[in-house]
């Protein structure tokens, strides 16, 4: 038997990604998709294999006879259309941060926790944030390996990380300044007003171009930010490490897709450069690129532009820490449409569809 899947947000940035992945996945697809987005987008013809399917207004009645429905439509809708999905029979595989922290609903990386997509009392099953998830691919072999107790984490997350409005928001504010260079070199504040009378900042607090900002999210708990938040949480369900020490902080970068996370990963026992090049090279979903540029060895370390339409994660920088035996400091990156959200989804749908 098929099944008959639902791509919630379809239209999206996220949305884009599922639809492609969809086409080149393994599941027994009974039929084509139902894609799903707002009012304003129903009607609309998106293309699939060598026809198109019209766009659908998201209802109850949409879901009807759908085995999976992915959502990739923001929290408030997948709060407010995934329970109705999934009383109507359909496995719900979330990537909003609406159901991540339920105790009821597992939050999977396919490549660590896999085992837990197949208890789902509520019948959804949740995708991690983009930054939770490059890192956990990189982190749970060298957890199961040497323990892992600490992490400390910084994020250069890339404005696509906001969806397509932040793309969108980080190309026309670098077009609207690439003629006029002198001004991003004016002192004090007047650079980034210059940037932001050009293009003003919507997805972002301030100008993202040229730019660096130094929190992604809102701020919420002791002046850390959600998306900080999500770090630590997470990472402590994910791994089921509830007394995991994580100290994170996340910052927004001017790069189209791709996010790097410098880590700092400690251990219950002591590790060595050679044990972790080990357990990261056998590692699913993952791979090293780790090059000194000493002794005829090609300079060699991910970046965001590197892992963009990469499935893996990329590692790389992987070195013993200066001032403890039981640390390790490393660089990770990932595509965070793609592994980050678009394909961790459609491999859960391929988990549960193995069940049969």
């Amino acid at each position: 038997m098929g099944f008959r899947v639902a791509v919630v947000g379809a239209t999206g940035a996220v949305g884009q990604e599922m639809r492609r992945l969809l086409e080149r996945s393994t599941l027994p697809l009974e039929g084509d998709p139902v894609y799903l987005a707002s009012e304003r987008s129903a009607g609309k013809r998106l293309p699939w294999r060598d026809g198109e399917v019209e766009v659908r207004a998201i209802s109850a009645e949409a879901f009807d006879g759908v085995d999976l429905a992915l959502f990739s439509a923001g929290g408030a809708r997948s709060r407010q259309w995934a329970p109705t999905a999934a009383e109507r029979g359909a496995v719900v595989i979330d990537n909003s941060s609406a159901f991540r922290m339920d105790e009821q609903v597992p939050l999977v990386v396919a490549e660590v926790n896999p085992g837990a997509a197949a208890h789902r009392p509520k019948g959804i099953i949740a995708n991690p944030n983009c930054t939770t998830m490059v890192l956990m691919v990189a982190a749970k072999p060298l957890h199961d390996a040497f323990g892992l107790t600490e992490a400390v984490t910084t994020s250069y997350q890339a404005a696509g990380g906001a969806g397509q409005s932040g793309i969108t928001e980080l190309l026309a504010q670098t077009a609207a300044m690439l003629d006029d260079e002198p001004r991003l070199r004016t002192e004090g504040a007047a650079a980034e007003e210059a940037v932001a009378a050009a293009v003003p900042p919507e997805a972002f607090s301030r100008p993202i171009a040229f730019n660096v900002l130094a929190h992604c999210g809102s701020f919420t708990d002791a002046r850390y930010t959600d998306e900080e938040w999500k770090l630590v949480n997470e990472s402590r369900k994910i791994l089921n490490l509830p007394a995991l020490r994580v100290s994170p902080t996340c910052v927004r970068v001017p790069v189209v897709v791709g996010h790097g996370i410098a880590a700092r990963l400690t251990f219950s026992r002591p590790v060595t450069r050679a044990e972790a090049m080990q357990a990261l090279d056998k590692a699913p979903g993952l791979t090293v690129v780790d090059g000194t540029g000493t002794d005829g060895e090609p300079l060699a370390y991910p970046t965001p532009l590197a892992s963009a339409g990469i499935d893996e994660v990329l590692v790389g920088r992987v070195r013993e820490d200066l001032a403890d035996p039981h640390s390790l400091n490393l660089w990770v990156v990932g595509d965070n449409l793609l592994k980050g959200a678009a394909l961790n989804a459609v491999q859960l749908a391929e988990l549960v569809a193995a069940e049969r």
